[in-house]
């Protein structure tokens, strides 16, 4: 016998993947912002170290 469909659960489901794929691409697109500005200060690594 066939499942009953879960609409309200595939939604969410769907807008979570979606949210989740929206939050990656922000946060490459603001790192991708950050190293093209090269505004001249120097930044610090995963280290602490700071890197021209």
């Amino acid at each position: 016998m066939a499942m009953k469909p879960n609409y309200a659960f595939e939604r969410r489901e769907r807008d979570r993947l979606k949210a989740e794929k929206k939050a990656k691409r922000a946060a490459e697109k603001k790192a991708a912002a950050e190293t093209a500005s090269g505004d001249g200060e120097p930044s610090t690594d995963q280290d602490g170290q700071v890197s021209d």
